[in-house]
């Protein structure tokens, strides 16, 4: 329903006249303004088939406060400013969630949209801070984990579980999630140090150099190979530099975030070893949690394919704490559940506790599966949760 026609609506109700039921009060409407052409395609779709996932169960079950979930679409075409155009679409089309891509920069001129309409966003899967609160509004939230998070997680977990001491940070400048990463990285550092942990040394890159010949360099010429690097990159420059380490002879402990979850790149590094990342969900079969094994086999059912990353379960998290948010407000008004999602503590998900504040519309501590790759086949080896939450400052360092 358009402004205009919720104003007549209204003005209709205040008189008392008896109109039937419009098509909106017997639906409750998602809008997807995410890509579905261009390059954000590739990680808005995986995330945007969970959700789907999520929205027809709920449907089968039911529905949410007894009304079946519509879907209405627009795409982005991967266009910061197609994504401002697709937000008012699906608000034009009545949406009462505004699902936006999975980047902050991508998604957030539908998330500001839907804030302008007083409606709540929800980032598919983006991990910066400003995806939230900070950098869209109040009604504003993402599905996914911050980057400094993962950057935390792996450094605390090596240390305490593999006996990791000596560090080495490498830092690929590209973007800000690779620097979320480290962020977080730089956060527990100190608290490890104290703990006889020790950074031998930092470097950076950028994803497009062809040769990291010369951090390799400076890392050969320490006393004695590090125990762990921590690598704060991301696809498409990832592979290279892994590549380059293990060539060197490099064998430390390499160390990532979410980002570089998935087999379709072990290809390229041939038998790769002692390689860790954090996942929220395992898509190789082994996930200790039945539920999620369900839901791996639900979406190649649908989709035809297996999950290619953990990034496509913040979509099926989305949907689930927003529902269960609507049925505690009883309504879909976005204040009201927005209160809720905001008394959400540990809130038990098919992929992790999830918690929001009115401080904070993302997840600064969570459980995460830990995946080592050995001899290039990636499997889940532990889990691990920081020992208390990355505070503001460090996320907005």
């Amino acid at each position: 329903m358009t402004y205009k026609m919720r104003i007549v609506a209204t003005a209709l109700a205040s008189m008392s006249i008896a109109y039937p039921a419009l098509a909106d009060d017997e639906t409750i409407v998602i809008g997807f303004a995410t890509a579905e052409s261009g390059f954000m395609e590739a990680y808005d779709k995986p995330a945007q088939e969970a959700a789907l996932i999520r929205i027809d169960e709920i449907n089968a079950a039911g529905g949410l406060l007894g009304k079946q979930i519509k879907v209405v679409k627009a795409d982005t075409k991967s266009d910061r400013a197609e994504g401002a155009k697709a937000g008012l679409s699906v608000l034009d089309q009545d949406a009462d969630l505004v699902v936006v891509s999975c980047d902050y920069d991508f998604g957030s001129p539908a998330a500001l949209a839907a804030e302008d309409a007083g409606n709540i966003s929800f980032f598919l899967c983006a991990e910066s801070v400003k995806a939230g609160i900070q950098g869209v509004g109040p009604h504003s939230f993402s599905a996914s984990v911050l980057a400094a998070v993962q950057g935390a997680t792996m450094a605390e977990w090596a240390f305490k579980e593999k006996g990791a001491k000596d560090f080495y940070r490498l830092l690929d400048t590209w973007t800000a999630y690779n620097k979320g990463i480290c962020d977080g990285f730089d956060w527990m550092m100190p608290k490890l140090e104290a703990q006889g942990a020790k950074l031998v040394g930092e470097d950076t890159f950028k994803n497009e150099d062809a040769s990291i010949a010369a951090q390799i360099t400076r890392i050969k010429s320490l006393p004695k190979e590090p125990d762990a690097i921590m690598l704060c990159t991301m696809m498409p420059g990832a592979v290279s530099a892994i590549k380059q380490l293990r060539a060197a002879g490099i064998n430390s402990m390499i160390l990532n975030g979410s980002g570089v979850d998935g087999s379709y790149w072990l290809s390229a590094v041939s038998d790769l070893t002692n390689f860790y990342v954090p996942v929220q969900g395992s898509i190789y079969g082994d996930d200790p949690n039945p539920a999620v094994l369900k839901f791996n086999a639900s979406y190649k059912e649908k989709t035809g394919a297996d999950p290619s990353s953990q990034y496509v379960f913040p979509g099926y998290v989305m949907v689930d704490v927003w529902a269960k948010a609507v049925e505690r407000a009883g309504t879909t008004d976005a204040d009201a559940v927005v209160a809720e999602l905001e008394k959400m503590k540990d809130e038990p998900t098919l992929f992790g506790p999830r918690t929001f504040t009115p401080e904070l519309h993302h997840q600064n501590q969570t459980r995460y599966l830990i995946v080592e790759t050995k001899a290039g086949k990636p499997g889940v080896v532990g889990n691990w949760t920081i020992s208390e939450p990355v505070p503001m400052e460090a996320l907005l360092k």
